[in-house]
């Protein structure tokens, strides 16, 4: 899921524009209460100057280093103090005149250290499903659209439920995985036949956790295998197409849609396997969605990709009546 070097660098320069827009919204905010309470501003100066001060007196005698920065520490912390209750006496909240960032973690620029920020990561997913138009998809198909209407309520005897009741468990369940994704490492299969609603619960499982900002990255089989597949074979030298590879194993969720229409080798066998696997290792959920049946898994795949999703993936099947069959009557 990766965007173009003149999308990054309008990214990069959205981040500018927040540090510009968050430091003048800061230096408002100083005049005014500047403004307001002479006192305040005696502070701050003080604050400002005592690393100065500090800095001087350590360079004259460097043998007392410790006891100066421990000094600073004692002093400046009384001074943030003072400046707080002045702040609140005044009616203000007391990190009025803190730095104002929108992503603390990384304070607006994007990395953290020399690593992409998880906002950095967010924002490149949500640029690069604004190109594919996922995000319109998105906005009409999610938890709140989603309608139990096209489910039967009439019970199959050979299963024992209606349709319209499993849908119901099935959506249960795909509220759970979202409500208790931060806690709680799951992954979901969803199979079935074709028209079923599998894509549409795929799409309402992203949608709430990309509004929560979560990294999510969905995809057909056939997207995910092109990935593969260029990046191992048309990349003379490894570098392209590498941090699409990265994402795929370290986004905080991860949805292949229409697991079994690849054209299956030992290629993508192997990359498949390798993929889940990591996943699995570094506690990543993953939600796949199928229209293979679980005897047709092991005729599909190897044993170990087969035990890879029945060992760890929650099953949830789908059946009824094909909802797009139905619509269009």
């Amino acid at each position: 899921m990766g965007i173009n070097q003149s999308a990054f660098n309008k990214l990069l320069a959205r981040y500018d524009k927040i540090r510009q827009d968050n430091n003048n919204l800061l230096k408002k905010r100083r005049e005014e209460v500047f403004a307001k309470i002479p006192k305040l501003q005696d502070v701050h100066n003080k604050v400002a100057t005592l690393g100065l001060t500090t800095a001087q007196a350590v360079m004259e005698d460097p043998s007392r280093r410790e006891d100066y920065l421990e000094g600073l520490t004692e002093h400046i912390a009384m001074l943030v103090e003072h400046k707080q209750r002045l702040l609140v006496a005044n009616g203000y909240p007391p990190d009025y005149l803190d730095p104002i960032y929108n992503c603390k973690l990384c304070k607006d620029t994007g990395y953290v250290g020399n690593e992409r920020c998880r906002c950095l990561k967010q924002a490149i997913i949500h640029v690069a499903y604004e190109q594919s138009n996922l995000k319109a998809i998105l906005e009409e198909e999610n938890f709140d659209t989603f309608s139990l209407d096209y489910y039967d309520t009439q019970v199959l005897p050979e299963i024992g439920v209606s349709p319209r009741s499993n849908m119901l468990s099935v959506l249960d369940r795909c509220l759970e995985f979202v409500e208790n994704f931060s806690h709680t490492f799951a992954n979901l299969i969803l199979y079935g036949q074709s028209g079923l609603g599998k894509t549409f619960l795929c799409n309402a499982i992203a949608k709430a956790l990309l509004d929560e900002g979560y990294t999510v990255i969905y995809l057909s089989a056939f997207q995910l295998f092109r990935i593969f597949e260029n990046y191992r074979f048309h990349n003379d030298n490894q570098e392209y197409g590498y941090e699409e590879i990265q994402a795929l194993y370290d986004c905080d969720l991860l949805i292949i849609d229409d697991l079994g229409t690849e054209v299956n080798n030992s290629f993508t066998s192997s990359e498949l396997f390798n993929c889940l696997n990591t996943r699995l290792l570094h506690k990543k959920h993953t939600v796949v969605s199928t229209n293979l049946g679980s005897s047709e898994w092991s005729v599909q795949y190897s044993e170990r990709i087969v035990s890879r999703i029945f060992g760890y993936y929650t099953p949830l099947k789908f059946f009824g009546t094909d909802i797009r069959l139905m619509k269009y009557r």
